[in-house]
């Protein structure tokens, strides 16, 4: 039995489910990438699968401003708004803790599969979406580390 293999399909299954084609699409992925034998791209995609991700999610976040949507003076604006304060505030301490669950996926690796398991969770049950990783693994360093 390929424990991946169905491990995958349930997650799939789930994401069919919930009704998230996040989860779905990428479930399907690897799975197509573990039966056709493609999975000597893993170690590849494990390298470099989150800064990909990470570059694709910043183009999305940035492509307002690369259309003209939001000019100089709007983003200006921010600044003398306090909800905008608070969102530039918020911004930062979330890319921080991100930050911070990089560091720790990358030096405990054991810990990776129950953030994992809750992401999953959470994206497939609760519309979350699949960045939880990282913020997860950074609020988790603030209880766990101490540095």
């Amino acid at each position: 039995m390929d424990t991946p293999a169905l491990i995958l399909l349930i997650l799939a299954g789930l994401g069919l489910l919930s009704g998230n084609s996040t989860v779905t699409i990428a479930m399907v992925i690897l799975l197509l990438l573990r039966v056709t034998q493609m999975h000597t791209l893993f170690p590849w995609i494990e390298k470099y699968g989150l800064t990909i991700g990470i570059i694709i999610l910043t183009i999305g976040v940035m492509a307002p401003i690369a259309s003209g949507k939001y000019d100089l003076a709007t983003l200006t604006a921010s600044f003398m708004n306090w909800k905008s304060l608070l969102a530039i505030a918020v911004g930062i301490f979330v890319s921080y803790l991100g930050g911070r669950g990089v560091g720790l996926m990358s030096t405990s690796p054991t810990i990776v599969a129950g953030l994992l398991v809750g992401t999953i969770i959470g994206v497939a049950l609760f519309r979350g979406v699949p960045v939880g990783p990282l913020i997860a693994a950074g609020i988790l360093s603030l209880f766990i580390s101490k540095g």
